[in-house]
């Protein structure tokens, strides 16, 4: 398997033809203006000893070895040999709340950028474990499939917001029944499903789906964000506060976290309910409740070994560079020899 360590610096290549551009453009200019004020027959006589031939070779020499510098910064490796990783996990989901109310800001910066960074820090505790990710409102869906790939599940959590989901509402019910046919059936692994969510005018009917959840030894694990004083729901424009979200009578709309409801929907399941705050996520209490889970081992073929190869497009490239400063643009002795021949 052959690769880079650093991709990005390949979008430097993007120079070389911009190099070319620029050097067409700039003659043509100079020959232009020589020709305006003189006359195209003094051109010669001006610059007598200037050869565009070399002036193209100069550059051809200086944008390959300028090509083979990038290639080698990027750090291009090759992988010796596959190995299979046997590791030690079990499978989890976490069903995230995105509707509104998740908006309020009576946990900083709002409960759902800090329900956001406490999945972020379940990931730095994880280790052979597999995780997926849903999201609701009024409805939900699966944003990230389950995976060990924690990268991957950085990359899809970073991409959350209120606006995935149009429907408004806290369809918890239809959510946990997503989690629950996310995970695979025909795996050994212990599951375990996080709810995080402030629980308020929750639809549904949650307790047949709890049921299922325990029918299939399932524990839900449950996450209060807001606060029980309750907060009102900030609307934004252009990304300043212009106000408050308001009811049908014209009143600032407060949400509340639902703790007892949320409790209980843990408890129904052998899980665990804990009040996130802004000092504390509560995602540590879950992540050593899921620790007394009996782990399996989940193997996954990786990649091992990666060995450097950067030597080998980094000394042609210094190579190539020191020949294009050696070669003049004016002509040289040599170089008409070279040309008669």
């Amino acid at each position: 398997m052959f690769r880079f360590e650093h991709t990005y610096l390949l979008y430097f290549l993007a120079i070389i033809p911009m190099i070319w551009i620029a050097h067409v453009i700039y003659n043509r200019w100079k020959r232009k203006m020589i020709k305006a004020q003189f006359g195209s027959e003094v051109i010669g006589v001006m610059i007598p000893d200037i050869t565009m031939a070399k002036t193209w070779i100069k550059l051809s020499v200086y944008s390959i070895g300028l090509t083979f510098l990038i290639i080698a910064m990027a750090g291009p490796q090759s992988g010796s040999k596959t190995e299979e990783v046997k590791r030690k996990g079990i499978d989890m989901m976490i069903a995230l709340d995105i509707s509104n109310s998740m908006m309020a800001e009576d946990l900083y910066p709002n409960r759902l950028e800090r329900a956001k960074r406490s999945i972020q820090e379940l990931l730095t505790y994880l280790k052979g474990d597999r995780i997926g990710i849903v999201v609701f409102a009024g409805e939900s869906f699966v944003q990230l499939p389950i995976t060990s790939d924690y990268s991957a599940a950085k990359l899809f959590l970073n991409s959350i917001e209120t606006e995935l989901i149009s429907t408004q509402g806290t369809d918890i019910q239809n959510a946990i029944d997503q989690c629950i046919s996310s995970f695979d059936e025909n795996s050994p692994a212990s599951k375990s499903i996080i709810l995080i969510s402030d629980g308020e005018h929750h639809e549904g009917d949650i307790s047949s789906v709890l049921a299922k959840a325990n029918e299939q030894d399932i524990i839900v694990h449950a996450i209060g964000m807001g606060s029980e004083n309750g907060a009102p729901i900030p609307i934004y424009s252009r990304g300043k506060r212009v106000g408050f979200k308001q009811n049908q009578t014209g009143n600032t709309v407060v949400t509340k976290l639902d703790a007892d409801m949320l409790a209980s929907f843990a408890n129904e399941t052998g899980g665990i309910f804990v009040r996130a705050s802004n000092t504390e996520s509560g995602m540590a209490y879950v992540f050593e409740e899921i620790e007394k889970l009996e782990k399996v081992e989940l193997g996954t073929k990786v990649y091992t070994d990666f060995d450097d190869k950067f030597q080998y497009f980094l000394l042609p490239a210094l190579i190539l560079l020191i020949i294009e400063l050696i070669i003049p643009n004016t002509r040289s002795k040599w170089w008409q020899k070279l040309v008669a021949s």
